[in-house]
Parts: C-alpha cells; sequence; structure tokens
C-alpha cells in the first residue's frame, strides 16, 4: 500500500471515530438520564410537542422495577424515527448497506479500490449524512418562532396521574396542580441549566439541578475537557412545551414536560477553532424534561430524556 493510500485511510478511519462524538454536545449530551420518582423506568405520557415514546433512561440512581417502554403513542404506519431516517437519507443508507452484503459497495460497484475504495465510500456516506442532517436542522429551526412557548403549554396529549392517580411500579401518587408560574420555571431552568453547562459551572448547576443530574454533567464535562474540548450552548428559545405528566410521591412533586427549544450550539477546541456546530446557524432539539420539587419549594432538574 503506497504512503498516499495509507494516509487516506488513517483520515478516513479517524474521520468516521471521531466526528460522531461531537453531536448532541449540549447539556446532557442527548443521553436518557436522571430520574423520576417512581415512574423512572416508565414512559412518560406522549404530548403534541413528542408525540412519539421517549427513550428508556440509560443511566439512573433509582432502583430498576420492571421498565414499561414500548410502542406507546406510536400510530400504525408512522416510522418512529420520522421524516429524516424514512426520506432521501433512508434510501441512500438502505441502498448502500445492501450493496455491501451483497458485495458490490455501497453504491454498486467496489471501484476495484478493495478496502480503501470502502472506507472512502463509508467516508462518503457519513459526510452525505451529516450535510443531510444539518439541512434538516436548519429548516426545521426555521420553522421555531411561530410556535407556542411555555407559557400556553397544554395539558397531556394522553392519560395519565393528571386524570388517574396511580403511579407506575405500584408507587401511589397524586395528581400535581401545574400553574403558569411553574411553567415559567421550567422555560427559565432550561436556559439556566444550558448557561451554566456553557460556563462549566458545577456550583451554579448545584443551585439548579438534583445531586444526581450534577454528577452526570460533572462527568460529561470532564470528558470534553480531556479532548481538549468546550461546548457553548447559547440564544436558547424554547419553541414549544407542554406538560406530560405531573404527580407527587411522598413529600415530592414531580412534573415531566416535552420542550422543543433551538440555539447556538458550537464546540470547540482548545486553541478557539469550531470543531462542530456553525456560530450562526440555530439547530433545535426536542426532549423530556422532569422537575422535582419539595411542595412549595424551588423546581429541580432531575432527569433529561431524549425523544424518538
Amino acid at each position: 500500500m503506497s504512503r498516499s493510500s495509507k494516509f487516506v485511510t488513517a483520515l478516513a478511519v479517524a474521520a468516521l471515530a471521531l466526528a460522531p462524538s461531537f453531536a448532541d454536545a449540549r447539556a446532557g449530551s442527548g443521553s436518557s438520564m436522571g430520574s423520576r420518582g417512581g415512574r423512572t423506568y416508565s414512559a412518560p405520557p406522549v404530548t403534541n410537542t413528542a408525540p412519539y415514546s421517549a427513550s428508556p433512561m440509560e443511566r439512573s440512581m433509582s432502583p430498576r422495577a420492571a421498565p414499561s417502554y414500548g410502542n406507546q403513542g406510536v400510530q400504525p404506519g408512522i416510522s418512529r424515527s420520522g421524516a429524516f431516517g424514512s426520506g432521501l437519507l433512508g434510501g441512500l443508507l438502505g441502498a448502500g448497506l445492501g450493496g455491501l452484503l451483497m458485495g458490490h459497495g455501497l453504491f454498486g460497484s467496489g471501484g476495484g479500490f478493495g478496502f480503501i475504495g470502502f472506507l472512502l465510500q463509508m467516508l462518503l456516506l457519513f459526510f452525505l449524512a451529516r450535510w443531510l442532517f444539518r439541512a434538516f436542522a436548519r429548516r426545521t429551526a426555521m420553522a421555531g418562532p411561530g410556535m407556542a412557548n411555555f407559557s400556553r403549554m397544554g395539558q397531556p396529549a394522553g392519560p395519565g396521574p393528571m386524570q388517574g392517580g396511580g403511579g407506575a411500579g405500584g408507587v401511589s401518587a397524586r395528581p400535581v396542580n401545574v400553574t403558569p408560574a411553574d411553567f415559567n420555571a421550567f422555560e427559565q431552568l432550561l436556559q439556566e441549566v444550558q448557561a451554566a453547562w456553557s460556563a462549566q459551572d458545577l456550583r451554579r448547576l448545584q443551585a439548579i439541578a438534583s445531586p444526581e443530574m450534577v454528577s452526570y454533567f460533572g462527568e460529561q464535562l470532564t470528558d470534553q475537557s480531556s479532548r481538549g474540548l468546550r461546548n457553548t450552548v447559547t440564544d436558547v428559545h424554547l419553541e414549544q412545551g407542554d406538560l406530560a405528566e405531573a404527580w407527587s410521591e411522598g413529600n415530592r412533586e414531580y412534573a415531566t414536560v416535552a420542550m422543543r427549544f433551538s440555539m447556538l450550539d458550537v464546540t470547540r477546541d482548545s486553541a478557539g477553532r469550531i470543531v462542530d456546530g456553525d456560530a450562526a446557524v440555530r439547530t433545535m432539539a426536542t426532549e423530556l424534561w422532569t422537575f422535582v420539587r419539595a411542595p412549595g419549594g424551588r423546581w429541580l432538574l432531575s432527569a433529561i430524556q431524549q425523544t424518538r
């Protein structure tokens, strides 16, 4: 193998191995983590903002009960991956992977380059997928300004503890009345958490998030620093939000809300160079945040879950 071929191979492998690790670098790093009391391992009801079931918790200090995640809220015939995975990119991935399985390369021909050709095709597919994802995110962000904000948040889209009263896993739960002041607090916490994350201010995070969430944030920030990276999330706007469920257990009250928000999400290296994101292009995310408080106390972030 020539020196130039070895260089191309190393470049392709490095790009495939490192580039995806920058994605979802905002607070929580695109993970599902934290605790929702007795409902930690039960999927929150779907809402207009998050019409598909939430991803199960990947990390939690809550004792594990029998998970009840499934196809809750998914309409027949609708893919959980949404339009992105079922459109042009889905077709390209399907055709490319099919070609690989049949031994013809990603696009029908190996081109006679063997392993080098395979790596180059994988690299091309990765950058094509990345471009399509950013184009999709940019188009979605442009649709944001006309959406309702948190102060006009709706009621749960499906049956839940607001109408019932029994908790998941046999935990006794009582309904909680969520007021407009609470909605304002949720929106403010969304912005405060992202600001403290961007400043790498763990002391501030301790005042607005549960100790469990602070420990996860600390691990993620340490991981960033070890790689010489720093993520900043600025100009956070809540585009749409609604209540999934609110309930109380013992002396704690919980509220899980779906939030779609836009932001400027940028990751820089130690020299200040942008390695992911665009300082001039807004990105969009939809997540389910759970907040906890003592009755009459201040809400704290206790969990973040991704949508499917």
